[in-house]
């Protein structure tokens, strides 16, 4: 099928309408650090507080959603880019649905992450970066990747013998090594209320 047969379809129900329904504006919450940052940690704890405030929510994980929508890639750095890519591509129409998306992946290549930011309009892609050092991600290691990257079992693992980009601009800086996972949840409402979005 050629693209010129490909049409996009205009609805009567549209995001304005939606958001006015919900009371609420729609944003993506964009969790990126090393693995065993926190990011799913504080993704889900931020995501229960919000559900309690009222607020319509849907939480994208990354090991979830390799179980399913992207369960044919790998982890070279090309099926990582796809990977992030077929999530923005999710995220925005959630975005559209008028929800507050958490989407919690280590997406390691800043190119990557302003390839999403560039899918919304401005002010509703919000980046999280959890800013704890390898060190303490090593020593945490929830799932023993770590130790297997280390050991050699596992390949292109961020941080051991794949790059991590750090953000340059994050809206939001979290130091999970120092602060609580409380702490990080109050910290990001706070920036919430602040941009007007709850």
């Amino acid at each position: 099928m050629s693209d010129e047969n490909i049409v996009w379809h205009n609805y009567h129900v549209e995001k304005s309408a939606r958001v006015k329904q919900q009371g609420h504006k729609p944003c993506i919450l964009w969790f990126t650090g090393l693995s065993g940052s926190g990011k799913s940690t504080v993704a889900n704890a931020l995501e229960t507080a919000l559900h309690e405030m009222g607020v319509h929510t849907y939480l994208l994980d990354g090991d979830n959603v390799r179980h399913g929508l992207c369960g044919d890639l790998g982890f070279t750095d090309e099926d990582r880019q796809e990977n992030i890519r077929r999530v923005g591509e999710v995220a925005k129409l959630m975005v559209d649905a008028g929800l507050v998306v958490l989407s919690a992946f280590i997406s390691p290549f800043q190119a990557e992450r302003k390839m999403v930011r560039e899918l919304v309009e401005d002010g509703e892609f919000i980046e999280v970066f959890l800013d704890t050092p390898l060190a303490v991600c090593e020593t945490r290691d929830p799932k023993g990747l770590y130790k297997k990257a280390r050991a050699g079992e596992i390949k292109n693992f961020t941080g051991i013998d794949s790059t991590y980009e750090a953000p340059e601009n994050a809206e939001i800086i979290l130091d999970t090594g120092a602060n609580s996972v409380a702490d990080s949840v109050n910290q990001i409402i706070a920036a919430l209320k602040q941009r007007q979005i709850i």
